[in-house]
């Protein structure tokens, strides 16, 4: 899947030492809502999990994500996540994260229109939803635009990494 600046490439241990370096440069920034991000992750750590995600991927199940590589230099700058939530609609969730140093540059949301055209086309979504804290302002700046819609307020959800409580907010697309 591609467009004219990012391919979204699975999960592949190809990306592991890209992937390492930009979660390290950017843990600041990903550490406030990504819980994963507050931890010591280490390569072999990272490289468990991405064939974990590979795995999943080729049994399409549980979750996994695609890499986000621009296109022009090859550069691994983030990902995108599927997390398959009831196979028997289907229903698909999509969250994402991009390197310090790339945000701003419209990355995601191009990211999100592809991802989302993998799960309307390919996997017959009858629904796809954002999930984030109330307070991932970025987050849902990528929502709205890319055509979700607003769908819930969950009260006092979820804890962030720094242990403070906060509202999740859950934006929808029924079709494409």
């Amino acid at each position: 899947m591609q467009d004219e600046r990012i391919k979204l490439v699975p999960p592949s241990l190809h990306y592991t030492d890209s992937m390492f370096k930009a979660i390290n440069a950017s843990k600041s920034e990903l550490s406030t809502f990504l819980p994963w991000a507050t931890s010591l992750l280490s390569k072999d750590d990272l490289k468990g999990n991405i064939q974990w995600a590979a795995n999943n991927f080729e049994k399409f199940s549980d979750e996994f994500w695609f890499n986000i590589v621009e296109i022009n230099t090859e550069e691994f700058i983030g990902a995108v996540g599927f997390l398959i939530r009831d196979i028997a609609v289907p229903y698909y969730e999509i969250g994402y994260w991009l390197s310090t140093n790339q945000v701003g540059k419209g990355y995601i949301t191009s990211a999100v229109k592809l991802v989302e055209r993998y799960a309307f086309l390919e996997q017959s979504a009858k629904r796809v939803e954002i999930k984030m804290a109330s307070s991932n302002s970025k987050s849902q700046a990528v929502a709205t635009p890319c055509g979700y819609q607003f769908e819930a307020r969950l009260a006092n959800a979820r804890r962030l990494p720094s242990g403070e409580l906060d509202d999740t907010l859950i934006y929808v697309k029924t079709d494409l």
